[in-house]
């Protein structure tokens, strides 16, 4: 039977009752919470450290909530201002290679749209499929590819946390891709727009992985972001995907791929992706 956070299934009442129960903390640490949230990817949980009057809770101090265990994945929720919006920025996710659940890696999202978040801006760092990629591109996610096999909504139904059969047919907001692209516009920044595949990891994939992906219509392959999609939207979160491309994807270039590559490119972008996030959070 596919499980929530803390193995509950999806039907158990206590499933509903650990999502609140973490929520209930993070009001009474931060007050209210802004309808805005950002997951931050693999070396972008610095950028929270950016936030102005933030208040910061350790993913470990919050009930139920999991913790990630890989490098750049600092685990914190930090809120404050950006510009002159306030956000929450979620430093750090969980990941499906880790040993989660696909429910537990979408637990924070839940949590967030209980807290009454409205739109979610998820970012990652990816690998670059399309030919025409290259280290430090940044590309708007418009569709994705779900091959992690399995999916956080499966299971027994609970209604209370979005309808048994979400639409999936604009997972990524039409209306907030428009934004993202004013924002890079504005602030003199290129990116480019694809598909993103998400596969379970933790190895990199094969040459051979990557021409299937090619084909079938990927532009970027990482190993996060869809579950939180899927549940977001499943809640009736708008949601904004941005991909920070680390490095080309194995076979498109001969150089082997390591994840301290990954978290020094994310180290050297850190400031674009600032930049470019700052513009559309003052946008949204």
């Amino acid at each position: 039977m596919p499980a929530f956070a803390g193995g509950e299934p999806m039907s158990e009442p206590r499933a509903l009752e650990r999502v609140d129960a973490a929520a209930d903390v993070i009001r009474q640490r931060c007050g209210t919470v802004p309808g805005l949230a950002v997951i931050l990817g693999s070396g972008l949980g610095d950028v929270a450290a950016s936030l102005t009057d933030a208040v910061t809770v350790p993913y470990a101090q919050l009930p139920n909530w999991p913790t990630s265990t890989v490098v750049g994945h600092p685990g914190r929720l930090v809120i404050g201002g950006c510009g002159a919006r306030r956000v929450a920025a979620l430093a750090g996710r969980v990941h499906a290679y880790e040993g989660h659940p696909l429910g537990a890696v979408a637990f924070a999202t839940r949590v967030m749209a209980r807290l009454g978040v409205t739109q979610i801006v998820l970012t990652n760092a990816a690998g670059g499929v399309n030919n025409s990629f290259s280290p430090g591109t940044l590309m708007i996610i418009d569709d994705h590819l779900n091959l992690l096999g399995a999916n956080p909504l499966a299971g027994p139904h609970d209604d209370r946390l979005g309808p048994r059969f979400p639409d999936m047919s604009e997972v990524y907001s039409a209306r907030l891709r428009r934004i993202a692209d004013e924002a890079a516009t504005a602030t003199g920044l290129s990116v480019a727009h694809g598909v993103y595949a998400a596969v379970p990891g933790p190895s990199y994939e094969t040459p051979a992985e990557i021409r299937y992906l090619r084909a079938i219509g990927a532009d970027a392959v990482g190993m996060s972001t869809v579950p939180e999609a899927l549940v977001a939207r499943q809640m009736g979160l708008d949601v904004l995907g941005l991909s920070c491309i680390t490095n080309m994807a194995a076979g498109v270039r001969s150089t082997p791929l390591s994840h301290d590559d990954v978290l020094e490119t994310m180290r050297a972008m850190r400031a674009t992706c600032l930049t470019l996030l700052e513009e559309i959070i003052a946008r949204l």
